[in-house]
């Protein structure tokens, strides 16, 4: 079983049978850890599920993003962002977008995203690290991307514009000191300073539709056998 779901279980207060036995069983190569439904996905009938490898990804991936760094590959704290965000996302991906993006605009979309990835984990190198570990391969990574992508196109184009700063606030925003880029040049940071401001505004929105769209989510953490 992986750290991901031993987390998930334990800050959600499960706990194996007293006396329950150890009995060796087929090794498996990946395994449903949350069942969830919610309307905007077809409710009961349709459930949604989250799979042990790509949440430990996840909670990775939130873990090398967390400003404040654990010794630990990823912690509860990374595993339950790690959840919320999956449940976001895909509740936001499923919402209809008018007019409807066509497939070279997801792509598009889906390549902005992987550049915000890669920048949000520090490097290229530290993201296939990340999903060699949990063993996802890159057909993986781009369905994550696309799911990301359909969510951006939603907030972005049915709630507030937000994934394309100016060049004058992008300016005055390194003026202000609250980037990681203080004190550098604008023009070698332009590029990864704009990335930055959209990983943050993506997050924000995401976290505060999240917050609301909470109630509707009803979510089953999946117990091993």
């Amino acid at each position: 079983m992986r750290p991901a779901v031993l987390l998930v279980l334990a800050a959600l207060a499960f706990a194996a049978p007293a006396g329950a036995q150890t009995e060796a069983k087929p090794a498996l190569l990946d395994r449903v850890v949350v069942r969830w439904h919610a309307p905007e996905t077809g409710g009961v009938t349709r459930p949604q599920f989250v799979y042990e490898r790509e949440l430990a990804f996840e909670a990775r991936v939130e873990a090398l993003a967390d400003p404040d760094p654990d010794p630990a590959p990823f912690t509860d704290r990374h595993v339950r962002a790690a959840l919320d965000r999956h449940i976001a996302e895909t509740l936001l991906a499923s919402l209809p977008v008018l007019p409807a993006p066509d497939a070279t605009e997801i792509a598009s979309r889906a390549e902005a995203a992987r550049a915000v990835l890669e920048q949000r984990v520090k490097g290229r190198d530290k993201l296939i690290a990340a999903a060699k570990a949990e063993g996802i391969g890159s057909d993986e990574i781009d369905a994550l991307l696309r799911r990301q992508a359909r969510a951006s196109l939603y907030l972005d184009r049915m709630v507030a514009p937000m994934l394309a700063p100016s060049d004058p606030e992008l300016r005055a925003l390194l003026r202000t000191g609250t980037t990681p880029f203080t004190g550098r040049p604008y023009e070698q940071v332009s590029v990864a300073l704009g990335r930055w401001v959209v990983a943050q505004r993506l997050g924000d929105a995401i976290a505060s539709y999240f917050q609301t769209a909470r109630s509707r989510v009803t979510v089953t953490i999946v117990r091993s056998r």
